[in-house]
């Protein structure tokens, strides 16, 4: 089942069972097939109850898909957990300082550790923002790190999703599913629960409450509405959080707050969870269009009157551009080297990088410096040469907008196939929540599976499912 051109993390060289697997694998062994194929069906269905859905966008005008599970878990040691776990605290400490850096003083440019450009010329940097600081301080309050992992110690950080990151509703499902799939498991390993994320979700929110706060603070859920790819996990978080989900058109600014339209009127809102990109925040302050905010929201925002989470303006920490000079915004920041390291990344809007990537673009993964669900992306090696000179003609026309990466050998776990194990590729997204005087990481967080042989694309959007991630207590 291995080969030797990527990490299997089940399976050492030989074959012999990596220790993290040791009773996963005794556990399967045991296992009749039929069974096995049985439970499989059945947690299919448990999701299609559910309505565990997304929206895909330009097939059918979004249609909606179901993201397939697998029943495979993925097994992560303690030790290999505590030191993802510093890398990422000492990354998502740095992107907050960074942000609120780049809103202030802009000390980092006058340092010359980032070309002033980056933030001048950036679509994600909002002006808006400029001198604000948001209560406590706190920009990110909820980040997904993207991690890929190529060796025994080797995990790179693929990307940074500061802005809106998705995909915890499908973590705290895939462990509920496999709970009551597989109670037995949990009996055999001790895995670390997941299932206190919309309890510690809640009173992270809450502790980043405005000062015109009185008392305990009141919290909401903003969403685009139904339409939304991700509005099931909208609607399971503000449900799973016991606060109000609230549209654009719910809200109001009555004396200077915020506040939700509820059968006895309207009530403040302290902190507001949105879901709801930059542009269409406030059509007062943005896109003069938007159906989808609140007038009016910024000023009350920038005086004090609500938390937005996450800040406005954080969607400059995602840009990929801004990710190929994280490791000096790290050390910059921290003092200290970054614990958990980059992809080696070209930024094309240097001439001598462009000239590099175009040499060798049927070998090399480009993306777009504002792209995202892996749209606007090649993957060279598995592109047809009319892709390859039509992406090529892109570059050349706008070379800033893209930067290109090596073509990583992800690491693989095994899949339920037909035919027993097989491996597939996967990426792992943590989910990390900010407070004032605390950072909590929850231990694993979503596992995406290229379910395609040899794929590499894990996005679900493009065809990819969802696993259990398993952290073992020591």
């Amino acid at each position: 089942m291995s080969d030797t051109s990527h990490f299997d993390e089940m399976q050492g060289p030989g074959g012999a069972l990596r220790s993290p697997y040791d009773q996963y694998g005794a556990w399967f062994d045991q296992q009749d097939m039929a069974r096995l194929r049985k439970k499989a069906r059945e947690a299919e269905e448990v999701f299609r109850l559910t309505g565990i859905t997304f929206n895909v966008y330009g097939r059918e005008e979004a249609a909606e898909r179901l993201i397939p599970f697998d029943i495979v878990p993925r097994v992560i040691s303690a030790r290999e957990w505590a030191r993802l776990e510093r890398g990422i605290e000492q990354r998502v400490r740095a992107i907050n300082a960074f942000l609120h850096d780049i809103y202030h003083r802009q000390e980092i440019l006058r340092a010359g550790r980032l070309p002033a450009r980056m933030i001048a010329e950036n679509a994600a940097f909002l002006p808006q923002m400029v001198g604000t600081t948001p209560p406590g301080n706190v920009w990110t309050h909820i980040v997904g790190v993207d991690l890929v992992r190529t060796g025994e110690d080797q995990f790179y950080v693929l990307e940074d999703n500061a802005r809106t990151p998705s995909g915890v509703s499908y973590m705290l499902e895939n462990r509920e599913t496999m709970l009551r799939m597989f109670p037995e498991l949990f009996s055999k390993n001790r895995v670390r629960p997941v299932s206190n994320y919309p309890t510690s979700l809640r009173k992270s929110l809450a502790a980043c409450a405005p000062s015109a706060c009185t008392g305990k603070p009141t919290l909401a859920v903003l969403t685009p509405g139904i339409h939304n790819s991700a509005y099931y996990e909208h609607a399971f978080l503000a449900d799973q959080m016991g606060v109000e989900l609230v549209e654009g058109h719910d809200l109001r600014v009555v004396d200077g707050r915020i506040a939700m339209r509820t059968t006895e009127g309207y009530t403040p809102i302290d902190v507001l969870y949105r879901r709801v990109d930059d542009d269409f925040l406030d059509p007062l302050n943005f896109n003069p269009d938007s159906m989808l905010g609140v007038p009016g929201i910024m000023d009350v925002y920038r005086a004090g009157g609500i938390t937005i989470a996450n800040a406005p303006g954080t969607g400059i920490a995602d840009d990929k551009a801004i990710y190929s000079y994280m490791p000096d915004i790290v050390e910059f920041y921290t003092g200290e080297k970054a614990i958990l390291e980059n992809v080696p990344t070209w930024r094309c809007s240097d001439a001598e990088s462009l000239a590099y990537v175009l040499d060798n673009l049927a070998d090399l993964v480009v993306k777009e410096v504002h792209g995202s669900g892996g749209y606007g992306m090649l993957v060279g090696p598995a592109a047809s040469k009319k892709e390859l000179a039509a992406f090529r003609a892109k570059l050349k026309a706008k070379p800033a907008n893209y930067i290109a990466q090596p073509t990583l050998s992800l690491s693989t776990v095994p899949i339920f196939a037909r035919s027993g194990l097989a491996p597939r590729h996967v990426d792992l997204r943590p989910f990390v929540l900010v407070a004032p005087d605390k950072i909590t990481i929850t231990p694993g967080g979503l596992t995406r599976v290229a379910l395609k042989k040899g794929s590499l694309v894990v996005n679900s959007s493009q065809g990819g499912g969802t696993k259990d991630t398993w952290v073992l207590e020591e």
